[in-house]
């Protein structure tokens, strides 16, 4: 098949299964182009069988603003004609979606349009009255439409289309990528023999809460000897590193930025926390269960999908920094407890959120798109 993907190329969980997904469905022998603004954050060297073409977007005088969402339409008709595309796999409704379903008016209807739902779309711009139109439109004019979790599919049928049909296909791992590595003495880079290392890895924005990782740390620290890592960035970064310095903490708190290979890290760390008050799937729960580390985590959107509370980590309230230090303190106080959770972790990851079987979901899609089964609004 030759198909074109459009993402968000930056660093965030849409963007990075877009582009893993392109590079698995290269190695199967389809042809993939991605369509985006900029290259994919996880992209990396070429590779066969994968293209990239850039959306540029001219500023113009008559325009207040660069008008991205018709720009990527006219790119993706051009690229479906150059290369003769079956389809577009776009992830977000908006403006994805749309500008996809422009595309198909402009080189004709045997261009089919696959749509995933990751949250944001829905979770946050749904809620915006003057933008819910036009979600709508994206979602029901798409020929297929999947979300990252069923939480996801029922907000967006109880906010949006309450009569679209919606698959799940789950966010997905590499196993041969995603496991723990052996990383002694990169550990011992941060942590000596006695200390525990927790982890938080995400874009910092505000639904994230990084800075009750902080706080978490603060109580942990009470009882045992700990130090936090954060692997990211975003606009919430600053926040969190003055939260660190007016607890005293700036001596047990690491910022190491955006890193594009986070298995070294996630492979040295005891704990992944993830308190966020949003999230449709939690794809850095994933990669920390699945490199062997169990998640503290909120009990928010899909993470109770992915999070098995009492086998692969604990979820609490979001908010409830005081049950989340407790529950950190379970694991950290009792290594067979732990390392019984580690193991279930990286058995539940490679279980049920393989690459192998999610993008053969994906495969399976897409041949019933072109053969004319896709799904549309009440069907």
């Amino acid at each position: 098949m030759k198909i074109g993907i459009t993402c968000y190329p930056s660093l965030g969980g849409s963007g990075i299964v877009a582009t893993e997904l392109g590079k698995f469905l290269a190695e199967r022998g389809h042809t993939v182009h991605f369509i985006t603004s900029g290259v994919p954050f996880r992209l990396g060297t070429y590779m066969r069988n994968i293209y990239y073409h850039e959306v540029e977007v001219n500023s113009y005088s008559v325009f207040r603003y660069p008008p991205y969402d018709l720009t990527l339409a006219s790119r993706m008709a051009q690229v479906a004609r150059m290369a003769e595309l079956d389809l577009l796999h776009v992830h977000y409704a908006v403006p994805h979606a749309v500008s996809a379903y422009l595309a198909k008016l402009m080189v004709g209807d045997h261009l089919k349009v696959v749509t995933t739902l990751h949250g944001t779309d829905i979770t946050v711009l749904g809620y915006d009255p003057t933008l819910i139109d036009i979600i709508r439109f994206g979602i029901q004019r798409s020929d297929y439409v999947t979300a990252v979790s069923e939480s996801l599919i029922q907000e967006t049928k109880q906010l949006i289309c309450h009569d679209q049909e919606i698959a799940c296909i789950y966010n997905f791992i590499d196993p041969a990528q995603y496991y723990r590595h052996d990383v002694t003495a990169l550990r011992r880079e941060y942590v000596n023999s006695e200390q525990k290392l927790l982890v938080h890895l995400s874009n910092f924005r505000k639904v994230k809460r990084a800075p009750d990782c902080v706080r978490i740390l603060q109580q942990v620290r009470q009882q045992v000897d700990a130090k936090l890592l954060f692997i990211g960035e975003g606009p919430e970064l600053p926040a969190v590193q003055q939260l660190t310095f007016e607890l005293g903490l700036q001596d047990y708190v690491m910022f190491l930025g955006k890193q594009e290979d986070i298995t070294p890290m996630l492979s040295m760390a005891d704990l992944m926390l993830l308190p966020s008050e949003k999230e449709s799937f939690g794809l850095s729960a994933l990669e920390a269960m699945a490199c062997g580390v169990p998640v503290i985590a909120s009990r928010a959107g899909g993470i109770p999908e992915v999070v098995i509370h009492g086998e692969t980590g604990f979820l609490a309230p979001i908010g409830a920094v005081d049950q989340m230090a407790a529950d950190a303190l379970k694991l950290l106080k009792h290594p067979m407890l732990w390392a019984e959770m580690s193991q279930h972790a990286v058995n539940w990851a490679k279980t049920h959120f393989a690459a192998e079987r999610i993008v053969t979901q994906y495969e399976e899609i897409y041949r019933k798109v072109l053969e004319g089964e896709g799904r549309r609004e009440g069907a």
